[in-house]
């Protein structure tokens, strides 16, 4: 009897920068676990695994080959990968890199430092997808709120370990502004599902997670995970600024003034487009201790 042989179905090829960070790491997971054959890239020696093609190194290391993918996924600083991409011959793969909220929150900040940041973010999303037009390629850019989940990021983890050596952590009691803090697993999810989008060409959502509440509560969640529990410290307005001057001068904390007044913004962001065309559900903010690393608390 004769049997046919039934061709093999090719297995998909990823190249994945920031594979070892908070965000890449749940990447990569996910892509292991959708069948896919990845090559991913980080700065520091990893160890050896099944189906992934560690290399070593960043931008502007050169990394190899950089054709034949099915997909490229970056995970790290956007205006960084934007000018690797637009010099590099990848074909039509579809990209998928993430961004940051901060291109609409610092653009008109009073901070010279913050206001080019938001540039940078602005011209990375153009960069990116000026060379996928070129190309043929479909580009998705995320961009999400405050990120927490995977430890050393330097907000909540960098509140919690403060807290952690103080016992207690210092607020303007008008720390009222709105926050939508996401977990890195949702992030994740939605990097995968913005492999499979329908639909061609350049496309940026913004990534808040599932719940909106005030800096204050966010805040005070997180400490209250601690072992022991750490408190927040309410002070009127201008005695916190004193206090934070003072700080700063003896080299305690680096947070400018733009910072500390986003305390009182609301910075809450529209998930609907995330939620109609990725399927985006993130999930409330529930935090445990085990979502924050010691931070960098200098």
């Amino acid at each position: 009897m004769h049997t046919s042989d039934t061709p093999s179905v090719p297995v998909p090829r990823a190249l994945l920068f920031g594979a070892s960070g908070p965000i890449g790491r749940r990447v990569l997971e996910r892509l292991l676990a959708h069948g896919w054959a990845v090559t991913a890239l980080s700065r520091e020696m990893q160890t050896a695994r099944e189906g992934v093609d560690w290399r070593r190194g960043g931008f502007p290391d050169t990394i190899g080959e950089s054709a034949g993918f099915d997909a490229i996924l970056s995970c790290g600083p956007l205006d960084l990968f934007s000018h690797w991409y637009a010099d590099t011959s990848t074909g039509a793969a579809r990209v998928v890199a993430f961004g940051s909220t901060s291109v609409h929150v610092k653009a008109d900040s009073p901070d010279a430092a913050e206001r080019d940041l938001a540039e940078r973010l602005r011209e990375g999303e153009a960069r990116v997808s000026q060379a996928a037009r070129a190309r043929g390629a479909v580009v998705t850019v995320l961009r999400p709120t405050l990120v927490y989940g995977g430890g050393g990021d330097r907000s909540l983890s960098r509140i919690a370990a403060l807290a952690r050596r103080h016992g207690f952590f210092p607020l303007p009691d008008d720390a009222l502004g709105l926050r939508q803090p996401v977990h890195v697993d949702d992030l994740a999810d939605a990097a995968l599902a913005a492999l499979a989008r329908a639909g061609g060409g350049a496309r940026a959502y913004d990534l808040p997670g599932g719940e909106t509440l005030s800096y204050r509560e966010m805040v005070a969640r997180t400490l209250a995970t601690l072992d022991p529990p750490a408190r927040p410290w309410l002070l009127p307005a201008p005695l916190f600024a004193l206090a934070v001057a003072a700080a700063r001068l003896c080299g305690l904390h680096d947070a400018g003034p733009a910072m500390l007044a986003r305390m009182r913004q609301d910075l809450a962001f529209d998930d609907v487009p995330a939620r109609r065309e990725l399927g985006y559900v993130p999930r409330g903010f529930e935090p445990d201790a085990g979502m924050f690393g010691t931070g960098d608390a200098g």
